[in-house]
């Protein structure tokens, strides 16, 4: 930017967006100074290197104001979990799925782990009915990103929401 630009001759863009041609650095130094704005290199590695004349302030203001604004329209995708034991009722498993139903319609993923206590590991199949009887519950609203696994104590399932 400006005196760092250590080029002796390179290409000028106007504040407008016009060519003004190739110059020496010294004159569209001038030229900017002369309309109060910065000379700002844009493409140091181009053979004769690319500068604009334009507001340097101005321009960090709009990019971070534009970073900004996309930032707000990311959608921030959370993973909740939800907890069941192998000696769960079938009641608690309604009410677990209406949440994990919930949050799927949200748009979030949820990931639902079996946690075996004790000798309840021996029998991890039960853990996988209860995977699947709690899967059927839900209906269509999702799609398995990660399919039941077991992981130490805990059998492991993560369920995606279903795009429209």
């Amino acid at each position: 930017m400006n005196e760092d630009i250590r080029e002796k001759e390179i290409r000028v863009i106007g504040a407008d967006g016009e060519q003004l041609g190739i110059l020496p650095t010294k004159e569209a130094l001038k030229m900017a100074e002369e309309k109060e704005l910065d000379l700002v290199a844009i493409s140091p590695s181009a053979n004769p290197p690319v500068c604009k004349i334009m507001d340097f302030g101005k321009f960090i203001y709009e990019q971070q104001k534009k970073d900004k604004e996309a930032k707000k329209k990311q959608k921030v995708i959370t993973i909740k979990e939800i907890r069941l034991s192998a000696t769960i009722e079938e009641h608690d498993i309604e009410i677990k799925a209406n949440n994990a139903k919930k949050f799927l319609v949200d748009g979030d993923k949820v990931k639902i782990t079996v946690r075996f206590r004790g000798r309840e590991i021996e029998n991890s199949h039960v853990g996988r009915k209860i995977l699947d009887h709690f899967v059927e519950k839900l209906g269509d609203v999702y799609i398995v990103e990660k399919p039941a696994r077991q992981e130490g104590r805990n059998m492991i399932m993560i369920l995606a929401p279903k795009r429209a």
